[in-house]
């Protein structure tokens, strides 16, 4: 399915994880302000880093496992304005942090990423969609262990989650070099606990007597109790959304 924002078009079509609000909220809300080199894990169509680069001065570096993906990513990007700050590599992020790592390639100030979340269970029977939603091919572990060794030392990922899966989540990521930085808590309306949360992610203190990050967490609604969107999501899409 083809998408038109305001200054760049994406086509989706063979991606296992389609454009989605999730996307979006998470590619307008990632604090991109002082970033000069990011880097997009399971970069898919490419929405996010399109986003990134609209949003700042930075050179974006996506990756792909998939190869149907990449070539729909590699399209977005030639058809973009900014076809000379991005680049897709097709590989596994395990992979690509290996081979980074061996060539002391430079480390990234901001990594962004809409990781897949579903752990067994009964997986589409679309194996792109099934790559893109489920862990087998990235679980947290490796996820956090990639963006560890990534990361600029005073750098800052930005992903977001499902609520189901901020526990496990939360539990790998205490024995990880990481922390949370900053999270906000996502609601459908203001009647509706929270289903989905952003947040950032920051190396922890080489100092073992540091005490960890005070967490700043925030609530963000997406619709009012009519369907249309609040005012705060409106603000943050504007840059984006034709209508808004």
């Amino acid at each position: 399915m083809a998408f038109t924002f305001k200054q760049f078009h994406i086509d989706d079509f063979g991606c296992g994880m389609p454009v989605s609000t999730d996307a979006v909220i998470l590619g307008a809300w990632a604090p991109l302000s002082n970033a000069q080199n990011i880097l997009d894990i399971g970069a898919g169509s490419g929405l996010l880093s399109l986003m990134a680069t609209q949003r700042s001065n930075a050179k974006v570096t996506s990756i792909e496992l998939d190869d149907t993906a990449v070539n729909a990513c590699q399209k977005n990007f030639e058809a973009s304005p900014w076809t000379s700050r991005l680049t897709v590599k097709h590989s596994s992020v395990q992979d690509f942090s290996k081979l980074h790592q061996q060539t002391q390639g430079a480390l990234f100030d901001h990594i962004i990423c809409n990781p897949p979340y579903f752990k067994g269970g009964t997986q589409s029977q679309n194996r792109l969609r099934a790559q893109a939603r489920h862990t087998d091919t990235l679980d947290f572990c490796a996820l956090l262990e990639a963006i560890g060794s990534l990361l600029a030392p005073n750098g800052t990922a930005s992903l977001i989650l499902p609520s189901q899966s901020m526990s496990e989540f939360g539990l790998v990521l205490a024995d990880s070099s990481l922390e949370f930085n900053q999270v906000t808590d996502i609601s459908d309306s203001q009647r509706k606990t929270p289903h989905r949360h952003l947040f950032t992610l920051c190396h922890k203190s080489a100092d073992a007597s540091a005490k960890p990050n005070d967490v700043v967490t925030e609530h963000f609604c997406i619709k009012e109790l009519d369907g249309s969107y609040t005012d705060e999501m409106k603000l943050l899409i504007t840059g984006f959304y034709l209508k808004y």
